[in-house]
């Protein structure tokens, strides 16, 4: 029988699949890989990325060093920042209230 995965668990693997291709299959991106995987995949987030110092203000809060590569703990250093915005942004049912530490 078949393992039949949750939700969460595809979308994990969507977001380690989408990095192993934007960094054809390599262990890191470069900047151009990462702006076309963001405007593939984070379309809404890549529009507040677009020009130089916009880039260069989101890879440094990735932990990225100037003219470094693009890890996958990079990645999720953002996906971690992108999760607390959108949480705080929509609208929550009454009963649910968050009280994780997401920073």
């Amino acid at each position: 029988m078949a393992t039949k995965f949750s939700d969460l668990e595809l979308a994990i693997n969507t977001l380690v699949t989408e990095f192993h291709k934007a960094a054809d299959d390599g262990p890191t991106m470069n900047t151009t890989q990462f702006q076309t995987m963001l405007s593939n995949q984070m379309p809404a987030f890549a529009k507040t990325v677009e020009g130089e110092d916009a880039l260069a203000q989101v890879l440094q809060q990735m932990g990225v060093e100037n003219g470094q590569d693009i890890s996958f703990e990079n990645v999720w250093t953002l996906i971690n920042k992108q999760a607390v915005q959108v949480f705080s942004s929509t609208p929550k049912e009454k009963n649910i209230k968050c009280g994780c530490l997401l920073q």
